[in-house]
């Protein structure tokens, strides 16, 4: 892991129109009133403590400094975590997408740009980001182990950003490409999954070490397990919501010029112009950061 911006860079410089914040603010009926566009470091300080003292302000901004800085903490390698997800989907979409920020983005001249994943490959997609956020929110909790019972039983208190990333990834990862029993989809395909072709993935390439199990097969066997123990949580997310990929779609389309009848395109498209692990997951890594330098302080 390269050494990273400092957090509040990072913070200071999140977009405010973009087409990964399009899809975050189409999440808002999905997850309603959970989700701000937190940008500028200091703006998330007072937004997040209630705090206006600027001397106060500048305490926590100094020591949240601190903490992400030192490594042992593990908020800088949450932070790795949450940008190599998003890496590979969106570097050509971030590049063919950079003239049209603050435009209705048009998604039938990208047809050609594009190329849908087979449903195995974005089952493994799926499965390891989910694997991703697992693993960001023990090393954001400083645990030792990675477990799986502490994930499980930390997803029923998520909220703000971390529910909105959570919301992207049932409806961008799973409804969308692979419909709306996607859930059961994806079981059953890592169930039966060929280790050599989880190797193949680069976002598994690049997160293996951190991934527990000593062989492919182990760590696949984890990931399975992982997405085992979630499934009851993503089911009843999206009972509860009455989500279908048409609900999210119509959402999107307020910001977002997309077609409805050629799914497995719009998710392609969504996979190459967002990045929204990334952007989300500074804001969590902030807002972790800054709850706990305002206890300290």
């Amino acid at each position: 892991m390269s050494q990273t911006k400092p957090i509040n860079e990072l913070v200071d410089k999140l977009p405010t129109s973009n087409v990964t914040v399009y899809l975050l603010r189409a999440l808002d009926s999905v997850a309603p009133g959970e989700w701000e566009n937190l940008v500028g470091f200091e703006n998330t300080i007072r937004a997040v403590t209630g705090e206006t003292n600027n001397k106060t302000v500048k305490k926590i901004r100094d020591r949240a400094i601190d903490l992400y800085s030192d490594r042992s903490q593990g908020y800088q390698q949450a932070l790795w975590i949450y940008q190599t997800v998003d890496n590979a989907d969106t570097a050509l979409g971030a590049a063919a997408m950079a003239n049209k920020i603050g435009e209705k983005v048009g998604f039938l001249s990208f047809l050609n740009k594009l190329t849908p994943k087979a449903d195995t490959i974005q089952t493994i997609d799926l499965a390891i980001k989910l694997v991703a956020e697992l693993i960001a929110f023990a090393k954001m909790n400083g645990s030792p182990a990675i477990e799986i019972s502490d994930f499980k039983a930390a997803l029923s208190s998520y909220h703000h950003e971390s529910l909105i990333r959570m919301a992207a990834l049932v409806c961008v990862d799973g409804l969308v490409p692979l419909g709306p029993d996607f859930v059961s989809k994806v079981q059953s395909t890592l169930g039966g999954l060929n280790p050599s072709l989880l190797q193949q993935n680069s976002t598994f390439q690049s997160l293996s070490n951190l991934i527990p199990g000593g062989s492919t097969g182990d760590k696949l066997g984890f990931i399975g397990a992982s997405f085992a123990s979630v499934q009851g949580w993503m089911n009843n997310f999206v009972g509860s919501r009455h989500l279908t990929p048409q609900m999210f779609l119509g959402n999107l389309k307020k910001y977002v010029d997309i077609a409805d009848d050629k799914l497995d395109y719009v998710a392609a498209f969504l996979d190459m112009t967002t990045n929204y692990f990334e952007h989300t997951g500074t804001q969590t890594v902030a807002r972790r950061l800054i709850e706990r330098a305002a206890s300290e302080i």
